[in-house]
């Protein structure tokens, strides 16, 4: 008898958990963002496309320059997003327009981690 308690128990908690979780009706969505650029990004912000607005995203760590990669929940919202990303060395770059619903993905590339300016619609690569 004690072992039908638990199970009982434990599956009301696990129904609960995903009731509370899906309340709001959107499902959640996650993004990569792989950092194969020479610096460490600090910094991780979105907001919809076009508004400034950013909500920042929890890294827990800086992300590490060379080939790392980190998977965040995004925020509810439109599927067309500005990214802002913050560098080691104070640098700053956004990127317009990335289509969270189509692309699973933000690569930043060799290009997007060295010094000097890099335009926003440059240093972009989307992945499908």
């Amino acid at each position: 008898m004690p072992n039908r308690t638990v199970l009982v128990s434990f599956l009301a908690s696990v129904l609960a958990c995903t009731s509370h979780a899906h309340a709001g009706g959107a499902p959640t969505r996650y993004f990569d963002l792989l950092n194969a650029s020479h610096d460490s990004v600090t910094s991780l912000a979105v907001a919809p496309a076009g508004n400034r607005a950013f909500h920042e995203i929890d890294l827990g760590a800086p992300l590490r320059g060379g080939v790392t990669s980190t998977t965040v929940e995004m925020p509810e919202g439109d599927c067309v997003r500005d990214f802002r990303l913050t560098f080691a060395d104070g640098r700053t770059l956004v990127y317009p327009g990335v289509d969270v619903c189509r692309h699973r993905q933000l690569r930043l590339t060799q290009r997007d981690g060295r010094s000097g300016p890099v335009a926003p619609d440059q240093a972009l690569v989307r992945v499908p």
